[in-house]
């Protein structure tokens, strides 16, 4: 079964760089596809997690979170169409927040930041590993989703549901 690896905190702002792609070539036994700049791809042939785990922070060249998920939980969370009643608009982004393992407790949802005045990131809901929500595109809203690993307890990745969307479309090419 194919798995999702989501890399935290990778190529932003000039911080731990690297070019995915090259890792992907490197990973080509393990049928490594990679999605955007951000560190996320797609194994289809991972092995165990800890094998996959370790050859991954072999090859990268610093330490950072690395998220592993079951590319069945993506296409479910896809299947669910979690932003059906949120419309698409050009100022706010819809993101996923991948934690790294499911948390022992959670704020109840939803939820909006700051928690008064114009809201810059709401927190919609939580699905398994899978925090989902809005943010505006404005640069205040980055600090609020760096408080998802505080509120849940646990290390989290965020990507754009584009992203999500991508990495289910190679997981069901590959079923197809």
């Amino acid at each position: 079964m194919a798995v999702v690896v989501f890399l935290r905190g990778v190529n932003v702002g000039g911080h731990r760089t690297f070019r995915p792609s090259i890792l992907a070539q490197e990973l080509k036994h393990l049928d490594a596809v990679n999605i955007g700049a951000a560190g996320t791809f797609v194994i289809r042939r991972p092995g165990t997690p800890a094998q996959l785990r370790s050859e991954l922070a072999r090859r990268l060249p610093f330490d950072t979170e690395i998220i592993i998920c079951q590319g069945r939980e993506i296409v479910r969370l896809v299947s669910e169409s979690p932003f059906a009643d949120e419309p698409e608009r050009p100022d706010v982004v819809h993101f996923v927040s991948a934690l790294s393992k499911s948390p022992r407790s959670a704020p109840p949802t939803p939820m909006n930041f700051p928690a008064s005045g114009p809201w810059m990131l709401k927190i919609l809901g939580r699905d398994g590993r899978f925090v989902f929500g809005l943010y505006r595109r404005q640069m205040k809203a980055i600090g609020y989703l760096g408080k998802i690993d505080q509120l849940f307890g646990v290390p989290a990745t965020t990507r754009s549901w584009n992203t999500i969307t991508a990495i289910a479309k190679v997981l069901g090419a590959r079923r197809a």
